[in-house]
């Protein structure tokens, strides 16, 4: 595989964009090292899971565009990104992903608010007299 897969993965508000090539395990998201974009370990641990689960670490390098959503549906969105890539890298990884929710697409977005109430539920205090 000397070709470039290119997957997109959403979450909420956030769009992911990966490039996945044969490399030594380099991540860069929107020009920085990943470690530096995402500081904590739990974001860590998402990005990485994938390729744990898949037992790949190290063998592939990606550049990730990301933008829109926060930190967490950010990575969210790029670990469906990456899932989607591996899935493509190996067909047999598909079925180490599958069962742990790793290529499901979450659907829940944000309701809109509604002209004549306060927020998408929460309706003005009514006042009978």
């Amino acid at each position: 595989m000397d070709t470039v897969i290119h997957k997109i993965g959403r979450r909420k508000t956030s769009v992911a964009r990966i490039y996945l090539k044969k490399g030594k395990g380099k991540f860069t998201v929107n020009t920085k090292d990943w470690k530096d974009y995402f500081p904590t370990s739990a974001h860590q641990f998402k990005l990485n899971q994938p390729f744990n689960v898949c037992e790949v670490e190290n063998k592939f390098d990606m550049t990730i565009n990301v933008y829109g959503g926060g930190m967490t549906g950010q990575v969210e969105a790029i670990r469906l990104a990456i899932s989607r890539a591996l899935c493509e890298v190996d067909e047999n990884n598909r079925s180490l992903l599958k069962p742990l929710g790793l290529l499901t697409r979450d659907p829940r977005m944000v309701e809109r608010k509604k002209f004549g109430q306060k927020k998408a539920r929460k309706k003005f205090q009514f006042s009978k007299r």
